[in-house]
């Protein structure tokens, strides 16, 4: 069966975004960017929200701009083709690869796992990754956890006082001091 998985950028203090919205801090190194790159290979289709479709639609043309390095080129190859599925209840549209959510989280993920396929089904977004959470459809957590404070904003973990036991995979530490952390629901 397919892991469902949420990996995001992560300040040390738990946020994905800071108080004003601001993300520039995660604004990876060389090393940090190929780990990305190998990462999105494992993935066979990303469940994304709104503000997180919108933030990678970026990628949807950036194979045009003559200054992306060969890096960013590599990751747009692998990105524009990866299948989407946006919840969103505000976009009428979405472009490239993506499609509407026709269903509820669950019931997506449910049909997702049901469907021959390889890769994981990777969520982004911490809205999204709560509602997957609530329900406990997240088989692992996967951190990129940053060396900076920003003291509120939109946090990676959902605030719901349930435990949820978890068993340590990976590590790996940046020579940025980016700590990676991957984490398994324990079941």
């Amino acid at each position: 069966m397919r892991s469902v998985t949420y990996a995001m950028n992560v300040s040390l203090d738990g946020y994905i975004v800071g108080p004003d919205g601001d993300f520039g801090w995660t604004a990876p190194d060389e090393d940090v960017f190929r780990f990305w790159i190998d990462d999105i290979r494992e993935v066979g289709v990303h469940l994304l929200g709104r503000r997180l479709y919108e933030t990678m639609l970026y990628w949807e043309t950036a194979d045009q701009d003559p200054s992306l390095d060969e890096a960013m080129l590599e990751w747009t190859a692998l990105w524009k083709p990866l299948p989407k599925v946006v919840f969103s209840t505000t976009l009428s549209a979405v472009q490239g690869n993506a499609r509407l959510a026709s269903g509820g989280l669950a019931e997506e993920i449910e049909r997702l796992r049901a469907e021959p396929g390889e890769g994981d089904i990777a969520i982004g977004g911490a809205t999204l990754a709560a509602e997957a959470a609530a329900a406990d459809l997240i088989d692992e957590y996967r951190a990129m956890v940053h060396p900076v404070l920003v003291g509120g904003g939109i946090p990676f973990f959902p605030q719901r006082e349930r435990r949820v036991d978890l068993e340590f995979v990976e590590t790996r530490t940046f020579s940025s001091k980016v700590v990676y952390l991957r984490y398994r629901v324990a079941r």
